[in-house]
């Protein structure tokens, strides 16, 4: 017979939508709300090499272009269409590549805060309406970022972007209240297919690593536990806020270069 706690991380029968769920963080998201027995929908541009399963248990697919109102339309159609409601979604989707400010132009900053503000704010707009018309309401989590946290050199639009999805979660968990919670996960530095982009080689890994108090890189699995929890009835009476999965954060520069560390 199962605990207390796991009845709590037990979501057998919830539909979970995910985007970006086919690779990476979200993939590690998916895979933890399969383990939690949860019907899982992932989402991306293109359908994924290797289906999102675990142990037998498959996550439905369904391709969309989230800068798309009218794709998010049809993606909360067809999340919804198999038990007819939607318990939590989770705004995983975003990303930007290393860009200097000074040369970024209007339509790439453009194009990066749509896909890393708007798009969860179109997302979180149509599942809102479904989940307040549920008995039990609903959950949605951001996927947010250190860069939202502190300055994000090189980066700038996509900072200004997952800064923007913080605030905005704050401002929606109060709108949203009793029936919808709305929270961010914001990660550090994750180690995922891509890591090599922004990290380098091995030996690059390892030296961000040392910057990390916990020593290690965060894995996908490490954030998908975090939206598990946020999901879960363990988390009943927690909205508006950020979960920060960062090891830590960074250390301070001053201690290295004052030599007390």
């Amino acid at each position: 017979m199962p605990t207390p706690l796991e009845s709590a991380l037990d979501l057998s029968g919830r539909t979970v939508l995910i985007t970006g769920g086919t690779k990476g963080v979200g993939r590690g998201i998916a895979e933890r709300f399969l383990d939690a027995g949860a019907k899982v929908v992932v989402t991306a541009r293109n359908e994924p090499e290797a289906p999102v399963e675990r142990d037998g248990r498959k996550a439905r697919f369904h391709p969309c272009d989230v800068r798309e109102v009218d794709q998010l339309e049809a993606l909360v159609l067809f999340a919804t269409a198999e038990s007819g409601q939607l318990d939590v979604v989770v705004n995983n989707a975003g990303g930007s590549p290393s860009t200097e400010a000074a040369s970024a132009s209007p339509r790439f900053s453009e194009a990066i805060i749509r896909l890393n503000l708007l798009a969860p704010l179109n997302l979180s707009q149509l599942a809102n309406k479904v989940m307040q018309d549920q008995d039990g309401g609903g959950s949605i989590i951001n996927i947010g970022s250190l860069s939202g946290m502190r300055p994000s050199p090189w980066s700038a639009a996509y900072g200004a972007a997952k800064a923007g999805l913080l605030n905005l979660s704050q401002s929606l968990a109060i709108e949203w209240a009793p029936k919808v919670r709305v929270n961010c996960v914001s990660g550090g530095y994750i180690l995922t297919e891509q890591s090599g982009l922004h990290y380098g080689d091995d030996e690059g890994l390892a030296r961000v690593a040392a910057t990390i108090p916990l020593g290690r890189l965060a894995m996908p699995g490490d954030i998908g536990d975090a939206c598990l929890f946020l999901a879960s009835p363990l988390a009943r009476h927690i909205t508006g806020a950020n979960l920060a999965v960062h090891g830590g954060g960074e250390i301070p520069p001053f201690l290295a270069a004052s030599g007390l560390q």
